[in-house]
This record gives C-alpha cells, structure tokens and sequence, in this order.
C-alpha cells in the first residue's frame, strides 16, 4: 500500500490552547519577478535555504486582471511534477529542534459551523467538508501561470504570521524544481466555492521556497513553499478571515485532517474544498524520507492544501504541521516542517 511515491500537483511559543481569535488573448506578460536568493551558487545553481521573489506592485494588479472567471474556470489542477526519490544525505533531510507553535486566531465575523462535533472517523476518501468553521474560510484555492502560459491550480491554507498575510502550500505550487523558474501571476482566494470569491481574490507580493527543493530537482522533502498576500480593500489576509495555527518539530504519528480542492468529479472537480483525516504514519516507500501521511488521497489541485493537528471539528480550528505532496496508492504524504521550515516562515513573517 505504501509504494514509491508521485508528486500530486509573532512567533510565540504558546500553549495548545487558543481562541477563534470569454476567453481572452493573454495580456503582454509583466517583467519577470525579482528574486532574492540567500547565498547562490557560484556555478549558478540553486542555493539551499530560504528563496524570495516579489512582485511589484505593477505585476500584482497584473495578475489581479488577469484571473477572470473565465481563466479561473480554463486552470489545470497542479499534478505531477518532476522530483527526485530520496536520498539519505544530510541536504534532503530537515533539520529538528524545539518545538515552536504559533495560535490560530479567529475570523472577524463569526463564521457558521456544523452546531456540533463532526464524527471522527478514519479517512478512505476525500469528503465535502460541511462543518464549515475557520477551516472554511482559511483554506482556498491558489491560481498561477508558468513562463510559457500555462494556467494551474493548487490549494493553500492562511497560517497565524506576524505580518497577518502568510499562507503555506506546497514548493511544486511555487517553484519549478526541475529549471528553478517561479510562477507568476499568483494568486490565492480564500473560501473559494464553485467559482465565487467571497472575500476577494489575494495577489502574492512575495514567494518564499526551499533552494534544497530545487537543487534535489524536487525532493519531496522540500516540497513546502509560503506566500505573502496583499490586501483586499485595505485589509489583510488574517484580518479578513483569520488564521489555522502552525507548529514545527511537533510531535509525529498523531490524528490529523488535511483539506484541499481536488478535481476529480467525485471532488466536485476543484470547486468545493474537502478533508480526510486519519493516524498518520511514516512514508516507507523511499530511503531518506521524512513524510507523513494517511490513508487517504486527495487527486490533483489540492496539492498545497493543509495538514492540521489538534483540529477542533466544532470550529474549524487547529495547527498546521504540513502540506499535501505526494501521493501513493490510497495514501497521500505530506513534508514535516522543521527548523529550515521554521526560518522560512519567518522570513515570510517579516515581509
């Protein structure tokens, strides 16, 4: 069951407590984002660590106009992309530490939910999440465009930053492992549901990736990525729907949720968000690797979605520990975010 593996396209530390705190020609592509990378290579390869690249202002209402319902309708669900298996080497492997927990904080405005607890049952396939809560408004849907035109879709979970405007989802959403190139045009819409907006479309002013997951050539390992959002009517991201928690070098083996917007049909075809859940287990199917995953697979377009622990099923709340990545068989894996996790959200923090 467990087989070789394929790629499914503020800091606190604080107690586990918290409170619900028509078709159209392409326009002329904007420049090519600028990207910052700590320490690259002298033969031009792709450094490890932390990897920014921003937008101007310019290229965010670019792609603001450029995600029309028409577009958002024509985007591929994200699915396989090149990767390598891996490797039991010290630049595949994350690095551990103290464990660090970051809380959710609650959307603006109450949110409806279920009226009660969700049944906790063990995850076989995908189901529409009804349980509304914080989950239904942090979790959306993620468009972008590739250098040669081509418009994908991933799913993405808004994570509690100093800066209120940070989402996580997965390296293959972001970056291109096998040529390093970055997307464009990025956006992310929280809540999204059968094409509707409703709290607005969030352009990326800046992407942060893991150099080790490109020069692995997309080591799953590495497969995590965070962006940074701009506002909507002045107001930020966190702000405007709250924000799931997040914790690194937490404990493994543990009960867990995932959600995203695959696109089968029998996931609505990537316009309603759905969850699995189930006791994960550690990927058997590769040398080196540090995933987890259950028993459980989300298709193509949720790659991206979140990985929650200590989730509350009556308010939609808990702590991301990861992102869907990969999957095998009935089994879908997601990275472990350790300490370069840790200084990648940071960064992303800061910005």
């Amino acid at each position: 069951m467990r087989r070789a593996i394929t790629l499914l396209s503020a800091i606190t530390v604080a107690a586990m407590g918290w409170t619900l705190g028509t078709a159209q020609a392409a326009p002329t592509p904007p420049p090519p984002p600028r990207s910052a990378q700590a320490g690259a290579a002298a033969d031009g390869a792709a450094a490890d660590g932390a990897h920014e690249t921003s937008f101007s202002a310019e290229q965010q209402r670019s792609a603001l106009r450029f995600w029309t319902a028409e577009r958002l309708r024509g985007a591929r669900d994200m699915t396989t992309q090149r990767q390598t298996g891996a490797t039991e080497n010290r630049s595949s492997v994350a690095a551990a530490g103290p464990r660090v927990t970051v809380p959710p904080v609650s959307a603006p405005k109450s949110v409806p939910t279920s009226g009660e607890a969700s049944p906790s049952v063990a995850a076989s396939s995908p189901t529409p999440w009804t349980g509304g809560g914080l989950i239904s408004t942090t979790a959306g849907k993620v468009f972008f465009q590739n250098a040669s035109g081509g418009t994908f879709a991933c799913s993405a979970t808004v994570a509690n930053a100093d800066n209120k405007s940070v989402v996580l989802t997965a390296g293959h959403c972001v970056v291109d492992a096998g040529t390093g190139e970055v997307y464009r045009n990025w956006v992310f819409i929280p809540g999204y549901a059968n094409g509707n907006r409703p709290f607005g479309t969030f352009t990326a002013r800046s992407l942060f990736h893991l150099g080790q997951y490109v020069s692995t050539g997309g080591n799953a390992n590495w497969d995590l990525a965070f962006a940074v959002m701009g506002q909507v009517n002045g107001r930020s991201l966190v702000d405007t729907v709250g924000a799931q928690g997040i914790a690194f070098n937490s404990p493994t083996g543990r009960h867990v949720h995932s959600f995203g917007y695959g696109g089968s049909a029998a996931e609505g075809n990537g316009e309603r968000l759905n969850h699995c859940e189930g006791d994960e287990y550690p990927d058997a199917g590769r040398p080196g690797s540090t995933m987890w995953g259950i028993d459980c697979v989300q298709t193509g377009g949720s790659s991206g979605g979140g990985f929650l622990a200590d989730f509350d099923t009556s308010n939609g709340g808990g702590y991301l520990i990861g992102n869907i990545s990969v999957s095998a068989g009935n089994n879908e894996y997601h990275p472990t975010l350790g300490n370069e996790a840790l200084d990648l959200y940071r960064q992303a923090g800061a910005a």
